[in-house]
């Protein structure tokens, strides 16, 4: 699979990249760096990024202005998104071919070519293996992509801590910092926070109901994030904010926004995929997302977790 994507790169002389909307660092991380890996063996290549700009992650890259005409003679590749509605910029579907390169469970087969790896840690992992499959002997790493790549591992591992990083992980990270990039930059970047999120954070640590199962609740409704001044994505920051609790199995973060209810979901042992699943979501076995229609369907995600635990 990795040959025939690189056999389709080759091919073609422009390239669309996308990724999935509200993107975090590992869809920053693989979408960016695939351009800069694309353009250190095809410099002559045109190769552009889709998507909305997310201020948060604006150190890691920018996003391209892409006229219309372009998709329909591009190839258009898709990484770190589990299924087309996520997909961010929906004109992807104009694009003359697709590609698809993600780690989530495959719930949505799209594109004519998937390399979907659900074992890899971060679909950054996955690039960096893409790589490894056209290095050039004796070559010297694009500093650039080494440091999206491994952005996008930390992020997506918990700086290594989650069970999804493998020997394997920590040998592509040790390759990756080869590289000449600022580590102390990364963890700057990716871990700051502003004095209303770290307020906000205090609130949750209050406000925290935890069962006697092991699962956890916490409501941030769209008046208390007005209160703090903080946004519904800003909030997301903090959904890891207790996590070293004693005794907790899996925990799910209810953030209020205009026209439905986030529903975060994080788990240290029962799988929460399909949970989410079932509330118009999805993702990883142990961080999932959906979402509710109301605050009286909350009540029914809080009941099923519960029973995940027990």
């Amino acid at each position: 699979m990795i040959k025939d994507i690189i056999e389709k790169i080759k091919k073609w002389d422009s390239i669309i990249i996308h990724r999935h909307v509200r993107p975090d660092p590992d869809a920053i991380g693989s979408q960016a760096g695939l351009k800069k890996l694309i353009h250190e063996f095809f410099p002559e290549k045109q190769v552009l990024l889709a998507g909305e700009e997310e201020e948060s992650l604006t150190f890691m890259a920018h996003m391209d202005n892409i006229p219309d005409d372009e998709f329909k003679r591009s190839l258009v590749i898709i990484c770190d998104t589990a299924n087309t509605d996520r997909v961010d910029d929906q004109r992807y579907k104009q694009g003359a071919d697709m590609i698809k390169i993600d780690h989530h469970p495959n719930v949505e087969p799209f594109g004519t070519t998937m390399w979907v790896d659900p074992t890899a840690s971060s679909t950054s992992e996955m690039i960096f293996e893409l790589y490894l499959e056209m290095e050039i002997k004796g070559s010297k790493l694009n500093e650039e992509m080494a440091r999206l790549l491994y952005a996008g591992i930390v992020a997506d591992t918990g700086r290594f801590r989650f069970p999804n990083t493998t020997g394997k992980t920590f040998y592509y990270a040790g390759r990756l910092v080869e590289a000449n990039f600022s580590r102390p930059e990364i963890y700057d970047h990716l871990y700051e926070t502003s004095l209303p999120l770290l307020r906000l954070e205090g609130f949750v640590l209050s406000e925290v109901n935890v069962m006697p199962s092991g699962a956890a609740y916490v409501y941030l409704s769209k008046e208390t994030l007005q209160r703090f001044n903080v946004t519904s994505k800003e909030a997301a920051a903090i959904v890891n904010s207790f996590s070293t609790l004693k005794g907790l199995k899996a925990w799910v973060f209810f953030v209020e926004e205009e026209n439905d209810i986030r529903v975060r979901l994080r788990s240290k042992g029962p799988e929460i995929h399909e949970l989410a699943a079932r509330f118009n979501g999805g993702g990883h076995p142990m961080a999932s997302g959906a979402s509710a229609k109301d605050w009286a369907e909350t009540d029914e995600v809080i009941k099923q977790l519960n029973e995940l635990c027990m």
